[in-house]
């Protein structure tokens, strides 16, 4: 095989693999940025902000599933395969992108509504706990010697891609329709396109090759031979998972809530926050593969340790700058600058990642440390910084959330890089 032909089989594994990533945060982003008008159409409250923490639960209520998908789905695809796991991930995922896209709303079925909306995002929260271990695992294990940080970094950056093609969506209907008909029922179009090309999905994914690492492996660990492995190396997936912590808070932070924080908190108009939304999609892409190549370079830590010292340095600084006299060229700047942090960090953090974690039950163990900082931090930062808001009465209060996510990812990069003699030692860009 020449080099053209291995470069050209290995992008179209990196397409084909990162497909799935690109259905999930679609759905994702578009549940944050329709908050307002899923909320009234599935939980009618009192209040506009009573409404609307009822719609963040239910969002959060999916990231509670992540750990248990974790280590089923992640057990499963450590046993039979990558490439029959991420298939099988794609498949619920799907199915809580038909069950949010075609309910109706509380005033026609009731309860049944929220449920099946609530049914909708467990799936989708199930799938999720190991489609991203899963396919930074195969993004690893195809990667060409010295790069594999950028190779893995196309995990993230292609959800960049689904967070530009919904907000490109959102500002079109934004222009085509009034926005009565958005929130009555125009909301739901974007879903509609999501179910759409969920068959394209499956037809790219089935055609993924198994990884020669996986294929080469001898021995293939049962579920309990999993499941003793992720209890005797707790500490590694404690530690990694306060590593994703930053991540998981700073990503959903700058994108799901963005919307809705512009829209809600700062007055500003759905078409501005679009316009930074999709800015911030751009951005995050081009920095995920720049500081992930970078990694390969310098190593993993120095890029961990610098980037959550400037957030700890700038996060809130930054908001509060924002908030105290909104305009869409501050809001633009400041989110650019969070997505700054959040790609550099992100592009060397998930790389570091897959290293840690021992061979054997290298997606579970990533899985779940990863699905477990997404279900107890990330997932709830919509709602976390509605409520901070609300308490302190301070708009730039959700800065606060993230410079403690900040903590503990400068927390896990040190527990981490102690451990010398352990599996990060695979590599020496590792350190």
């Amino acid at each position: 095989m020449t080099v053209a032909q291995i470069k050209h089989s290995q992008f179209g594994a990196v397409l084909r693999v990162t497909s799935g990533n690109f259905l999930e945060m679609f759905d994702f982003f578009l549940f944050g940025f329709y908050a307002t008008s899923i909320s009234k159409a599935f939980f009618p409250a009192n209040s506009e902000y009573a409404s609307l923490m009822l719609t963040f639960g239910t969002f959060g209520a999916g990231f509670l599933m992540r750990p248990l998908g974790a280590i089923l789905l992640g057990a499963y695809i450590d046993r039979v395969g990558r490439r029959k796991g991420l298939i099988a991930t794609l498949a619920l995922m799907a199915l809580g992108t038909v069950l949010i896209a075609f309910v109706p709303g509380y005033a026609t079925i009731g309860l049944l509504a929220p449920l099946l909306v609530l049914t909708g995002r467990l799936f989708q929260g199930f799938s999720a706990g190991v489609e991203l271990g899963g396919v930074s695992v195969y993004l690893s294990e195809i990667a060409t010697p010295g790069h594999k940080g950028f190779y893995v970094s196309w995990q993230s950056a292609s959800q960049q891609i689904a967070i530009m093609a919904a907000a490109a969506i959102g500002y079109e209907l934004n222009v085509l329709m009034a926005p009565a008909q958005i929130a009555d029922w125009g909301w739901r179009i974007p879903f509609f396109i999501g179910c759409m090309i969920v068959p394209l999905i499956f037809f790219i994914r089935r055609s993924l090759q198994e990884t020669e690492e996986f294929l080469a492996r001898k021995h293939r660990p049962d579920a309990r031979e999993i499941f003793r492995s992720m209890v005797e190396n707790w500490g590694i997936v404690i530690a990694g998972m306060m590593l994703v912590v930053m991540t998981t808070t700073s990503f959903y932070l700058i994108t799901v809530y963005t919307p809705t924080f512009g829209k809600s908190v700062l007055k500003l108009s759905g078409t501005d926050s679009l316009i930074v939304t999709f800015c911030v999609g751009v951005s995050n892409f081009f920095w995920l593969p720049v500081m992930g190549a970078l990694s390969d370079r310098i190593g993993r830590r120095p890029i961990l340790i610098a980037f959550t010292g400037l957030t700890l340095l700038t996060v809130y600084p930054s908001l509060s700058w924002l908030v105290s006299a909104p305009t869409f060229p501050k809001m633009l700047m400041v989110e650019l600058w969070l997505s700054f942090l959040y790609g550099s960090y992100n592009g060397a953090m998930v790389v570091a990642l897959t290293e840690v974690m021992p061979v054997n039950v290298r997606t579970a163990g990533f899985s779940l440390a990863y699905s477990l900082a997404t279900a107890l931090f990330g997932g709830f930062t919509p709602a976390v910084s509605t409520w901070l808001i609300k308490l302190t009465g301070d708009k730039g209060a959700p800065g606060f959330w993230m410079m403690f996510a900040a903590v503990c990812g400068l927390t896990g990069t040190l527990i981490l890089y102690r451990r010398r003699n352990t599996s990060m030692e695979s590599s020496p860009a590792s350190y």
